[in-house]
């Protein structure tokens, strides 16, 4: 149950962002193009219904991905989250009613057989549940500079493959880092109860993080074609957030001969979001 509780919360967080991200993405089209960035962009989305169910959306994963970092290592849950694009892809297909074609159901293997040899090679381990604040302030430190300077970078270049690849990587940063924050503050919750939790700084850290996520996102699906936010974005937050699990929750990956058949994995993956990502540029 170790494995099984998180695995089982992690890919059902991945469906709800799936369906999140093609009822986002459908409303993010219809709303006018910023060149900045715009925080009026989530009151033109407000009116659109398809986001107000994106967004409920993005709560009930919100809800999985709590449940799935409260039972299980950062390093285990986060990788998972690959899936969204392969399952964004199959779901968009259902609303259209369009069938993908043999090369985007062997993409679909690919990514999904190199996640299973990455995560099975690599073996994650480890549950640490308490960070100590000299830990946090410079991983805190460091990421908040980093997307910094990707938003700085993408909002600065006009709409196309370099601002929606910026954009997409600083999303991917923000996720990374609420998703460790949020990780902390469910202990908190489970330990202490409800004062503890709102109580507890990591609590509002990862709301402030998740918030700037969600506009980074709708910046970035603006901001270009899916084929340059969302290999960012997918294999970004995984990166990111190994690390940080590594870094913060001192979780561990196998080393030696076992690194070989991960880079396999990791390879595939990286192949098969690619090539998702440039058939979703023509999506609906």
């Amino acid at each position: 149950m170790g494995v099984v509780l998180p695995v089982f919360f992690a890919l059902f967080a991945a469906l709800s962002n799936a369906l999140a991200t093609v009822l986002q993405r459908r409303a993010a089209l219809t709303v006018p193009q910023s060149k900045g960035f715009r925080f009026g962009l989530v009151l033109d989305l407000l009116r659109r219904p398809v986001w107000v169910a994106g967004i409920l959306a993005v709560i009930a994963a919100g809800v999985g991905q709590a449940a799935a970092l409260a039972t299980g290592a950062l390093v285990l849950v986060q990788p998972l989250f690959v899936l969204e694009l392969p399952l964004a892809l199959l779901i968009a297909s259902l609303l259209t009613r369009q069938r993908l074609p043999r090369a985007l159901w062997l993409a679909v293997a690919g990514v999904v057989a190199g996640l299973g040899v990455a995560m099975a090679a690599a073996s994650p381990a480890g549950n640490r549940t308490h960070v100590p604040s000299d830990r946090w302030i410079p991983a805190l430190v460091a990421c908040a500079a980093v997307v910094a300077a990707l938003a700085v970078a993408g909002l600065r270049r006009p709409p196309g493959r370099a601002r929606a690849g910026c954009l997409g990587a600083a999303t991917a940063v923000c996720y990374a880092i609420t998703a460790a924050l949020m990780k902390h503050s469910v202990f908190v919750l489970t330990e202490h109860g409800i004062v503890g939790f709102l109580t507890a700084w990591q609590t509002y850290a990862f709301g402030a993080t998740g918030i700037c996520a969600l506009l980074l996102l709708e910046h970035a699906m603006q901001g270009g074609p899916l084929v340059a936010s969302q290999p960012a974005l997918t294999l970004g937050d995984a990166s990111v957030s190994v690390a940080l699990g590594v870094v913060l929750y001192e979780e561990h990956l196998r080393t030696g001969w076992w690194v070989l058949p991960q880079l396999l994995g990791v390879a595939l993956i990286c192949v098969g979001v690619v090539a998702l990502a440039r058939a979703g540029t023509g999506a609906p």
